[in-house]
């Protein structure tokens, strides 16, 4: 069960935030409602949140999940694979530092996002992509394994994060799309596969038994209803634009 949420409010110069996508550039008014709005969704899964101040000086910086990763024995302070985000790490690392007695980090030459990350149980699933290399990877494994936990690389080219492809739902739940189908290591999961019109819809979170998605996607949330979660679901249309989802807004341990 989780117990503490954090998120950043969006700065203003979200407008010129990263993005890969074709779909235009966020309404920054709209954006602020519905990060309003997931904030409520969060409020209804009976975790503390901290909210922290917008950081205008960094596009990107709404994207919590990325510069830092909180696991149940430390925190870690990541090295973002786009440089343009680097200097979010430095902001998260005092945050971490209120919550968790030890804080880690991943240094030069390794570049990890922390999207890339997936945690089951004591297992975390680490994605090599064009924002974490081989040498972040190894690093963060290396972290967990001093704490007793342990993580994998695994191997991806289709889209730009790992959880952009996948969601652990507890309970051996798997949402799963695309290049992520056919991997040996996820065959051992109850594979939820995602319709091929859905799949932005991957980057869902649970948090303590309910499962908060991207709205607009109906066959996946049926197919997430029918599994016995509660389903909450938040228009993400401005950070979809910014090649954002719901898993990227808050840090959730």
């Amino acid at each position: 069960m989780f117990k503490h949420i954090i998120a950043r409010t969006p700065c203003r110069a979200l407008v010129d935030g990263l993005s890969a996508s074709d779909l235009g550039k966020p309404i920054y008014e709209k954006a602020i409602e519905q990060h309003n709005a997931y904030i409520r969704a969060l409020q209804t899964c009976g975790v503390d949140i901290t909210i922290l101040p917008p950081a205008e000086e960094f596009p990107d910086s709404v994207f919590v999940e990325d510069p830092a990763l909180c696991t149940p024995h430390c925190g870690i302070v990541t090295r973002p694979g786009a440089d343009s985000r680097r200097g979010e790490a430095e902001l998260m690392a005092p945050i971490l530092a209120r919550f968790y007695k030890n804080v880690e980090r991943i240094v030069e030459p390794g570049t990890l996002d922390a999207g890339d990350v997936m945690m089951v149980g004591n297992h975390y699933y680490i994605g090599n992509s064009a924002r974490t290399n081989e040498e972040g990877a190894r690093q963060l494994i290396a972290i967990l394994e001093k704490y007793g936990m342990t993580g994998s690389i695994v191997t991806m080219d289709e889209v730009l994060h790992l959880k952009t492809g996948l969601a652990y739902l507890e309970n051996n739940n798997l949402m799963c799309a695309g290049e992520f189908l056919t991997k040996p290591e996820f065959q051992k999961y109850n594979i939820i596969e995602l319709p091929e019109d859905e799949i932005y819809a991957a980057n869902c979170i649970w948090v303590n038994g309910k499962v908060i998605m991207p709205s607009g996607y109906p066959k996946t949330a049926a197919k997430i209803a029918a599994l016995g979660y509660e389903v909450i679901e938040v228009d993400t249309s401005e950070y979809r634009k910014v090649d954002g989802g719901v898993s990227c807004m808050s840090l959730r341990f």
